[in-house]
C-alpha cells in the first residue's frame, strides 16, 4: 500500500501536530506502508531544520514540499486574507501535483486541499481534529471521503448528528512513543541537567499558551499554593511566551521557560511533582474535541496528573488514574494540586494505574487500527 499524507504547513514547526505527523508516517513505514509526506514551503524559524533529526525519526520516508504564496507574515497589516491567500494557493498546486501521482491513499487533515481533490479522486481520507465552523460547506467533502478519523468520540458524535454515516469514522485518540519516555535518570538527576530548583516542588504544564488551554487558570492557582510550589509553562509559540510572561510578571511562583525540543520534555516531565491538563470548558474544541498529545506523554512519564474534568479527557482519563477537577477555576485546581502533594501513596497509585492505561495509546496501535479501518 501507498499513502500519500498531505499537510499544510512547514517541518519542523513548534507546533504539536508536525510530531504527530512525522510520528504517524514513522508508523506506517513500520508497518510496510510506502509514504510520500506532502508539505508546504513557507516562512518559518524551523523551516531549514532536518525534520527527520529534528523529530528523532528512524525510518526515513519521501518529503514533498508544495510553494504557496505565504503572506500569513503579513497577517498584522492584510488580517486573514494572508492566511486565506495562503491556504487556497497550497490547495490548488498541491492538489494538481497530486492528480499525477499513482497512490491507494490520499490522507489530510487540510480541508480546503481535499475539498479540491474532492472533484478528481476517490480514495480520500480526512483525519479531523476540531468540528469546522461552516459544516455545510464542507459536507460534500465529508460525504466523499472514503472514511474520516477522529480524534475523541465526542467529535464523531458530532458528525453523526449532521448527517455522516457513522460506519466510515474511526476513532482514534492521538499517542505516544513509550521508548521516548523510558529514561534511566532519576527525578534529582533531570532536574539538575534542566537547572531547575532542586528543593521546591514543580508543578508542570508543557504545551501551547493558548486561552482554551487553560493555562491562565493554572497561573492563578499558584495563589492557593504553597509557597514552596513553583509553576512551570514549557512550550509556546515565541509571541506567545512574551505576551503569557507579561501577563504573569506579578507571580513569584511561575518560570515561564517557552519552546524546548521535544527530546527534553520527557526530562521536563519525570523532573516535576505534578503534571497538570487545565483546558478550559468555554471552547467547545477544548470540551469535546481535543485529544491533547501532552496527555498520553503526562501519562508515559509515570507521574500524577491533574486535570480538568471534561467530557474530552474523560475518554482517557478517570477518578483511577487522575484527579480530575472543575475546569476554569484557580481554586479547584489548586486543591487537586494539592491532593497530589499531600498524599504521596495516592499519588504513586494513579501514576502507575495511568501508565498501565496508557500503553493502549501508543502510535503503533494508532496506526494499525487506521490501516486496518482504511481498507474496508
Amino acid at each position: 500500500m501507498k499513502i500519500i499524507y498531505l499537510t499544510n504547513f512547514t517541518l519542523p514547526t513548534a507546533k504539536a501536530h508536525g510530531l504527530q505527523v512525522m510520528k504517524m508516517c514513522q508508523v506506517f513505514v513500520k508497518k510496510g506502508v510506502s509514504v510520500e509526506l506532502v508539505t508546504g514551503r513557507r516562512f518559518h524559524q524551523l523551516s531549514h531544520a532536518n525534520p527527520f533529526i529534528y523529530y528523532n525519526i528512524k525510518e526515513r520516508f519521501k518529503i514533498k514540499k508544495i510553494f504557496s504564496i505565504d503572506l500569513i507574515p503579513l497577517q498584522n497589516i492584510i488580517g486573514r486574507l494572508g492566511l486565506w491567500t495562503q491556504s487556497l494557493s497550497f490547495a490548488i498546486l498541491a492538489g494538481f501535483y497530486l492528480l499525477f501521482q499513482k497512490t491507494d491513499i490520499i490522507y489530510s487533515r487540510d480541508l480546503f486541499s481535499l475539498f479540491f481533490l474532492s472533484w478528481f479522486k476517490s480514495n480520500l481520507i480526512y483525519e479531523a481534529h476540531t468540528f469546522p465552523k461552516h459544516f455545510f460547506l464542507y459536507k460534500y467533502i465529508f460525504k466523499k471521503v472514503k472514511a474520516i478519523i477522529v480524534i475523541t468520540q465526542n467529535l464523531k458524535n458530532f458528525f453523526i448528528e449532521r448527517g455522516i454515516s457513522g460506519d466510515k469514522i474511526l476513532v482514534a485518540p492521538d499517542g505516544v512513543d513509550l521508548g521516548e519516555f523510558n529514561i534511566s535518570q532519576s527525578q534529582e538527576q533531570c532536574r539538575k541537567n534542566l537547572n531547575l530548583s532542586m528543593d521546591k516542588k514543580i508543578i508542570l504544564y508543557t504545551g501551547h499558551l493558548f486561552k482554551w488551554k487553560g493555562v491562565s487558570v493554572l497561573a492563578e492557582a499558584g495563589q492557593y499554593l504553597d509557597k514552596n510550589c513553583l509553576i512551570i509553562f514549557v512550550g509556546g509559540l515565541e509571541r506567545d511566551v512574551e505576551n503569557f510572561k507579561s501577563q504573569v510578571s506579578g507571580f513569584k511562583n511561575i518560570s515561564v521557560l517557552g519552546h524546548q525540543p521535544h527530546s527534553q520534555i520527557p526530562y521536563y516531565l519525570k523532573a516535576a511533582d505534578v503534571l497538570v491538563l487545565p483546558n478550559s470548558a468555554k471552547v467547545k474544541i477544548s470540551e469535546y474535541w481535543t485529544s491533547p498529545m501532552k496527555m498520553f506523554e503526562y501519562m508515559a512519564s509515570q507521574r500524577p496528573i491533574v486535570a480538568s474534568d471534561l467530557p474530552s479527557i474523560r475518554e482517557v482519563l478517570n477518578e483511577n488514574n487522575a484527579v480530575l477537577v472543575g475546569s476554569d477555576s484557580p481554586a479547584d485546581l489548586a486543591r487537586g494540586i494539592e491532593k497530589v502533594l499531600k498524599n504521596p501513596n495516592f499519588s504513586v497509585k494513579i501514576a502507575r494505574q495511568t501508565f498501565e492505561d496508557v500503553k493502549k495509546y501508543t502510535w503503533e496501535k494508532r496506526a494499525q487500527s487506521i490501516l486496518e479501518f482504511i481498507k474496508i
